[in-house]
């Protein structure tokens, strides 16, 4: 076996690599299941891409600084190949979180997924060294294997269970700790025998080849967390309005007759949530879309199933403030923080609704809509 040894520095890169495409992928998500389904696919493929190519450079970050005593490359259609199987096992574990219900099983399934791109990309990157050969020991894979599950399934868990800044940071720190330690913990099992030829099916990759494409990738990854820590750490975060403030603001907006409401209303809103229904006060509404015969509150983080339709919906919550924006939404006026005039219609934004980014107002509705926001 050949003596082999790691460059510090190179290692220290390559868990500053893994954490920050651990926080891109998983911050570029925050809100995703809440968007249009074009839009969620979008940013989706855009996660995978972050942290499935984060596997990856993490990975060869780390083998440009094996240190071995013989010449060795890498077959490039093998390199590539690893790349893929990253990309796509991260992009099935994150259509399961934002197309299906988040259950127990659901997050246990993505986490497991991950952790297995995460092995499978390890040793297919392995498998394509050229002029000398890696060994593996049996525990040693084992061992890899079970802390990659059980570190990914956790980062998963944490991450998904609350799509809160807080949880979101700690599901980065388990992604990054469980794409390094795997890399490591293999590596432990690992040795090397020297070969007298290669044999690869795909271009040569020297380690000076690698070196570029890698700094590229990790280059897009440090940008991608740069931009994600803009929109995640922004500068001024609006708290949402209290019922307090909330009643203020209504009070001093001019309204249509149509829309005037007897003082100190409430309205209780159902929704469902684990098999059972709760009950919202209407002022703590952002907003309301429809879905088919039912419809979908936006409080805060919060997106939550109602029964009643959008009909019903306009109707009962009419008097607590809501107005129709839109034949498939009503908005709170007091979360509204921007309103934007496009031709004939317009949109209403939400700067204090992470899970609600904008909401469109028909032309039929732009009138009633301006008159209430005051503008």
């Amino acid at each position: 076996m050949l003596e082999f040894s790691h460059h510090p520095t190179l290692v220290v890169a390559s868990l500053a690599v893994a954490l920050m495409a651990g926080f891109s992928g998983l911050a570029i998500t925050r809100g995703a299941s809440a968007l249009p389904l074009a839009r969620r696919k979008a940013v989706v493929a855009i996660s995978a891409v972050a942290l499935g190519g984060g596997i990856w450079s993490m990975h060869f970050v780390a083998m440009l600084g094996l240190q071995l005593p013989i010449l060795f490359y890498y077959d490039g259609l093998v390199t590539l190949i690893s790349a893929l199987i990253a990309i796509l096992m991260v992009g099935l574990a994150l259509l399961i979180l934002h197309f299906r219900d988040r259950t127990p099983a659901s997050l246990t399934m993505a986490g497991a997924i991950v952790g297995a791109g995460i092995v499978a990309m390890h040793y297919v990157g392995m498998s394509g060294m050229e002029l000398c050969r890696p060994v593996y020991s049996v525990g040693g894979v084992l061992v890899a294997l079970v802390a990659a599950l059980a570190l990914s399934i956790a980062a998963i868990w944490i991450a998904y269970g609350e799509r809160t800044r807080g949880h979101i940071l700690l599901g980065t720190l388990f992604f990054g700790v469980s794409v390094f330690a795997l890399h490591f913990i293999a590596m432990a099992g690992t040795g090397f025998v020297g070969l007298g030829g290669g044999g690869g099916t795909g271009p040569i990759l020297s380690n000076e080849v690698l070196a570029m494409g890698v700094t590229l990738s990790s280059f897009a990854i440090c940008g991608a967390f740069l931009l994600s820590g803009i929109t995640f750490f922004p500068v001024k975060v609006a708290a949402p309005p209290s019922v307090e403030s909330q009643q203020a603001v209504k009070d001093m907006v001019p309204t249509p007759d149509k829309l005037l409401r007897p003082s100190g209303t409430r309205v209780s809103v159902p929704y469902e949530k684990e098999g059972r229904t709760q009950f919202l006060d209407a002022t703590a509404i952002a907003a309301v879309r429809a879905e088919g015969h039912y419809t979908v509150i936006y409080a805060g983080v919060n997106k939550l199933f109602c029964p009643w339709s959008i009909s019903e919906a306009s109707k009962r919550l009419e008097p607590a403030g809501l107005i129709r924006t839109h034949r498939s939404f009503l908005v709170n006026p007091a979360f509204v923080t921007e309103f934007r005039r496009t031709k004939d219609t317009g949109l209403c934004f939400f700067e204090a609704v992470e899970s609600l980014p904008k909401v469109p107002v028909s032309r039929s509705r732009l009138s009633d809509v301006r008159q209430v926001l005051g503008v």
